[in-house]
């Protein structure tokens, strides 16, 4: 329900209520009747992307108020009193839709934000979100141990023994919104299982733990587009007691921006890049290994492209669309290559090593991506790469004895996982991330730290098929067609260099009478050199006599 009234919004503890905030009139919101055995109401506000004001006086100060799009305050109850008064305001000039709610814990509950030293309330519950493309960082003040009314705090550095807020532990839970929804709505429902602590065990996937011992702050893999809810429940093992700090959301983009917001992500050079790549990659899933000039191209262009967008990226501060641009003509050289060393030197070994490489490298990539790829043990990068290249060279080792399964596996599986890159600049999919999620790891140096996670839903699960079908059907065709013919085509240097001696020895061959290459460019050059040549008078000549 909506509350409009600009006066008095009257509240009951665990009961969300919906209000629209403006900037001139402060809401003034009550919560009455309050139990004696409550001893601590955290009360919280949430809007989507216009900041509001939440504080305990009706003119706010720094000490006294939180403004965010996602905050709260604690309020410790004193003896006796069984009424709590906050005021609501928004930043905004236009109405604000926001939702509202006040969770009440017992003496024996820790208190969210109790021992905060770093931020400007005293005792702090929420907690502070940044994000930037590649990484989300959370943090959030200790807890303390609860108490009953009108006693003192207990201390947040009186030891470090079980009677003290170093018993206590964090879980930390991660939300995900429904993928392509944008909706402020949306956003109301969905937060609201995030807010108290049973909830969240309902609904949130347990990321990790921490210790009092642990830095209270946690990096998460950026997802633009992708609406995630991040909470933290603080639990005392010797009461078994939790309570639940503020929900905190974010999208990981913005959107106010004119460009590259919320709503349109993908940049036009992306889109080109990747659908040329994928019309590419559908061709090679299909006919790879019969076209297998255009199949050895494709599998350059990947490896070649790939290396040279980390070095460029590691080295200059070039724009994003130059930095594409130069990819795509670094991929072009590298695939082209790559088919000139195969008419040179003939080597299959050589070429299906770089084909095995490239398909590798995306089976390792989808092994991180599982959840293994967020264990403790591959925080360390010796640890994480070592491990990456082995899983990535183990696809060629495999296959060193049947090299056309290998070749007609890879341009299956790789050439249809590249139109499933050109979907995802067009509707959001995690399984961009397969590889996006390494692309960043190599690129940014601290990126180790963060948890990958990432929805796997509806969206997910339809694209994921369609990878599935390209890629079986893409194997399927080729092995049916390719089963009676030679694993490979012959060496095309050799083959030229055999037929060019073939039509030099044998005079009745009429390939022989014709003139080398460089003859016939040089009398085709006399030949257009006379058209331009004026024509001789007429008149009587007279014959060189020898």
């Amino acid at each position: 329900s909506f509350f409009c009234n600009p006066g008095l919004l009257e509240l009951s503890l665990g009961k969300f209520r919906n209000v629209l905030l403006n900037q001139t009139n402060p809401v003034e919101a009550v919560i009455r009747n309050i139990a004696s055995n409550v001893t601590v109401i955290i009360f919280q506000v949430h809007a989507q992307q216009s900041d509001v004001v939440i504080s305990f006086d009706k003119n706010p100060s720094v000490n006294s108020s939180g403004t965010g799009v996602d905050k709260g305050l604690v309020s410790i109850l004193q003896p006796q009193q069984s009424v709590c008064t906050w005021y609501l305001r928004s930043l905004d000039a236009s109405q604000v839709l926001s939702t509202a709610i006040s969770i009440p814990y017992m003496e024996k509950d820790p208190i969210p934000g109790g021992c905060n030293l770093e931020f400007d309330l005293e005792v702090d519950p929420n907690i502070y979100l940044d994000y930037t493309l590649v990484d989300i960082h959370i943090k959030f003040a200790p807890a303390n141990l609860g108490y009953t009314r009108g006693a003192n705090p207990p201390s947040c550095d009186s030891g470090t023994g079980q009677n003290s807020r170093w018993r206590l532990r964090y879980d930390v839970y991660q939300y995900f919104l429904p993928e392509n929804d944008l909706s402020e709505i949306v956003l109301m429902s969905h937060i609201r299982k995030m807010s108290e602590v049973q909830s969240i065990k309902a609904n949130g996937i347990k990321m990790l733990t921490l210790t009092t011992d642990d830095k209270t702050n946690v990096y998460f893999s950026s997802l633009p587009g992708q609406g995630v809810i991040y909470n933290v429940i603080v639990w005392d093992p010797l009461w078994n007691t939790s309570a639940a700090y503020i929900p905190v959301h974010t999208y990981a983009c913005s959107f106010a921006d004119l460009v590259d917001n919320c709503t349109s992500l993908s940049k036009l050079s992306t889109k080109v890049f990747f659908t040329a790549l994928a019309i590419l990659g559908l061709f090679t899933c299909f006919f790879g290994h019969r076209f297998w000039k255009t199949d050895l191209f494709f599998m350059g262009f990947i490896f070649a492209g790939f290396f040279f967008f980390v070095f460029i990226t590691r080295v200059t501060g070039l724009g994003y669309d130059v930095r594409l641009i130069l990819t795509a003509v670094a991929g072009i050289i590298g695939g082209l290559f790559l088919v000139a060393s195969w008419w040179r030197f003939g080597s299959v070994l050589l070429c299906m090593f770089i084909i095995g490489l490239v398909l590798g490298f995306l089976f390792s990539s989808t092994v991180v991506f599982t959840p293994l790829g967020d264990y403790r043990v591959f925080r360390d990068d010796v640890v994480f790469w070592v491990t990456f290249s082995s899983v990535a060279l183990m696809i060629p080792v495999l296959f060193v004895g049947c090299l056309r399964i290998l070749n007609i596996l890879a341009s299956g599986i790789v050439g249809s996982y590249a139109v499933i890159l050109a979907i995802a600049c067009y509707v959001y999919t995690s399984l961009a991330y397969i590889t996006l999620d390494l692309l960043r790891r190599v690129l940014n140096d601290y990126f180790s730290r963060a948890y990958t996670n990432v929805p796997f839903q509806t969206n997910d699960f339809i694209i994921l098929s369609v990878w599935t079908m390209l890629a079986l059907s893409g194997v399927t065709v080729q092995l049916r067609r390719e089963r009676s013919e030679v694993p490979f085509p012959p060496h095309p240097y050799l083959t030229w260099k055999r037929e060019r001696e073939r039509r030099s020895t044998n005079v009745l061959d009429p390939s022989h009478h014709i003139p080398p290459l460089r003859e016939r460019i040089h009398n085709k050059l006399l030949h257009i050199k006379e058209f331009f040549q004026k024509e001789q008078p007429a008149g009587e000549r007279t014959p060189l006599l020898l």
